[in-house]
């Protein structure tokens, strides 16, 4: 996504989550703690294993390239990310990194029989045609998978300094990069205007318990987004900190946001032309 000057949205990367900033690889790495055994059961169960060519997309820290390789046995996964620092820090055999920008009307790799892309398509405009153009890449019977957040603290949840900065959150990440989970619904329905089939979505809630990954997660996020938060003006410092301090908290059940995967095939049979 290319930024619209000082007035609109930024990127991904650059007026936040900044990949050279300190820790940054380390917030990654507690939403891969909480997030990857639940996408690795999922492309477990469609299959994925030996033989099949990989395009991890957004590949951050490789966590989940990584897996693949060593765990689900995959022949080859190109990591791509428009920067590879994380990635080039922990090489593997079969992983290989690849810096481009996915929005690029040049970007075109090859055909894989997966393409993954989590947490990705929610920051980056225009999603039908990024959704179509990664089906393009798929070999024929071959999978898209994607996944992204989506919000439950609607207006009907309990206004509290949690759901605030869930709330607060959002708000400042669509002002300041671009980022939108409220469309993240129909991306079963884009999945099937790009021509794929048997496509399917399930959502995940991991819990927010005390000291967990997720809470630490959002936690370091918040810090990290704190600028772009208060300045929408639904929250104040005050609220921030209480917002962080029910976290990790006992006592408190939020429900964190969830994460939608939704998947669906290419026609034609594997190894086809």
């Amino acid at each position: 996504m290319t930024g619209t000057g000082p007035q609109g949205p930024g990127r991904y990367g650059e007026r936040v989550f900044r990949p050279e900033a300190d820790g940054e690889g380390d917030r990654i790495d507690l939403g891969s703690l909480t997030y990857d055994e639940t996408t690795m059961s999922r492309l477990r169960q469609l299959g994925v294993g030996p033989g099949w060519t990989c395009l991890e997309v957004g590949a951050g820290t490789g966590t989940v390239a990584r897996r693949l390789l060593e765990e689900a046995g995959v022949a080859e996964v190109l990591a791509v990310d428009r920067d590879v620092r994380f990635l080039a820090a922990h090489p593997v055999p079969g992983l290989t990194p690849l810096r481009a920008d996915i929005t690029s009307d040049g970007f075109s790799p090859g055909l894989f029989r997966l393409v993954h892309a989590r947490f990705v398509l929610m920051h980056l405009p225009d999603r039908p045609r990024l959704v179509a153009r990664l089906a393009e890449l798929l070999a024929p019977g071959g999978v898209l998978v994607i996944s992204d957040a989506v919000d439950l603290t609607t207006d009907s949840a309990p206004l509290t300094p949690y759901t605030r900065a869930v709330r607060a959150m959002w708000r400042g990440l669509r002002d300041s990069i671009g980022t939108d989970v409220s469309q993240v619904v129909r991306h079963p329905e884009l999945l099937r205007a790009a021509g794929l089939e048997s496509v399917a979505a399930e959502i995940h809630v991991p819990p927010l318990l005390p000291g967990s990954a997720i809470s630490r997660f959002w936690a370091d996020t918040w810090d990290r987004a704190r600028a772009a938060m208060l300045a929408t003006g639904l929250l104040d410092e005050a609220q921030l900190a209480e917002a962080v301090r029910l976290l990790d908290s006992p006592g408190y059940g939020g429900l964190s946001p969830g994460m939608l995967t939704a998947w669906g095939w290419k026609p034609g049979a594997p190894g086809a032309s």
